[in-house]
């Protein structure tokens, strides 16, 4: 008597709303992936990074979430969540650790759903786990502990996260951005979304670039269109060797962009964690979090991070509570300017 084939893994997965988060999950992924190799993965998102999740391989497709941030969405939820019934998902896990989060997989009817105990999800959540913050330190292995159908007794294994690049997105942004790369290219990336614990001073990140500038490098400062006065006060003393790119590229273009870089320098950001799925060499500057936290996911062959460990830190504020921000004001510009050139 022949046996019934197994039907591959189906799972729906909510993901996180902030770039860095999104970047993480992919380890996720690849450990779904590694488990079930002819699992198929759906990921539920912000529209802003579905063109990103299209560079994860392991991922069949970005389903657009059409709430914004902060906002319950109630009659959106429901919508998404009875229409994506046809797809038959068999397992759902729900990154984020809202109430609302857990919405979208019932109305979607997964007879499997994961996630941590968050806000009275229970019902909406049939396999709740118990979140272990002192096994699970990082916020990568929380996600990819969800990979396991059960809680693993010990921090998993994460693998690193591979953004894909392209050959020819690279080339349109060289042409349209009038680019070039006749001498290395050091990308900097002042902002950070969470807040101004986060940043390096921007005078900072300007004496290192007119250093870096000297030394014979291209420098390329990235970011949001909130960014681009911070990109104008370090790029106007630099003449060609600078260039402002805030606010003119799309997310996914910044992936191709740092890969081309030699070097990357930022604060603890969203785009740090982009910088590291393309392998770029990182130097990484800690204010009011901490590496132990969200580190970046890179070889530590390629790694420089700057972090004091004051009594005060970290603290996770947004401003800090303090008012000196010496955690940050401390990282002496030429501390890592040797580091890089080391």
């Amino acid at each position: 008597m022949s046996e019934t084939p197994t039907l591959p893994r189906r799972y729906l997965i909510v993901g996180p709303s902030w770039v860095g988060d999104m970047v993480m999950s992919q380890s996720l992924f690849i450990t779904l992936k590694q488990r079930f190799p002819d699992c198929e993965i759906d990921v539920v998102a912000p529209p802003w990074s579905l063109p990103v999740l299209k560079r994860m391989p392991e991922v069949r497709s970005g389903i657009a979430l059409p709430v914004e941030h902060g906002r319950f969405g109630l009659r959106a939820r429901y919508r998404l969540g009875r229409s994506l019934r046809t797809k038959a998902y068999t397992h759902a896990i729900v990154l984020p650790r809202s109430w609302k989060s857990a919405l979208l997989p019932w109305f979607a009817g997964v007879p499997a759903r994961t996630g941590y105990r968050g806000e009275l999800r229970y019902g909406l959540l049939n396999d709740i786990r118990r979140l272990d913050r002192a096994m699970l330190r990082q916020t990568v292995q929380r996600y990819v502990a969800l990979g396991f159908d059960a809680a693993p007794a010990t921090a998993p294994a994460v693998p690193l996260p591979v953004l894909e690049t392209s050959r020819r997105n690279s080339e349109r942004l060289i042409g349209t951005l009038g680019l070039e790369l006749s001498r290395p290219v050091v990308c900097l990336m002042p902002g950070a979304e969470y807040g101004p614990a986060k940043q390096w001073p921007v005078g900072y990140y300007a004496q290192l670039a007119a250093k870096l500038a000297g030394s014979g490098f291209s420098i390329w400062v990235l970011g949001s269109a909130k960014e681009s006065a911070l990109g104008e006060n370090i790029t106007q003393a630099l003449g060609a060797a600078g260039r402002n790119l805030c606010g003119r590229t799309e997310l996914v273009d910044v992936v191709d962009l740092l890969a081309m870089a030699t070097q990357v320098v930022t604060n603890d950001s969203g785009l740090m964690h982009i910088a590291a799925a393309v392998g770029a060499r990182l130097n990484v500057i800690y204010g009011s979090s901490t590496p132990d936290y969200t580190p970046p996911l890179a070889d530590t062959a390629s790694l420089n991070i700057f972090y004091q460990a004051l009594t005060c830190s970290p603290c996770f504020r947004r401003v800090c509570p303090l008012g000196h921000t010496n955690c940050l004001n401390g990282i002496d510009v030429e501390s890592v300017y040797t580091k890089m050139l080391r």
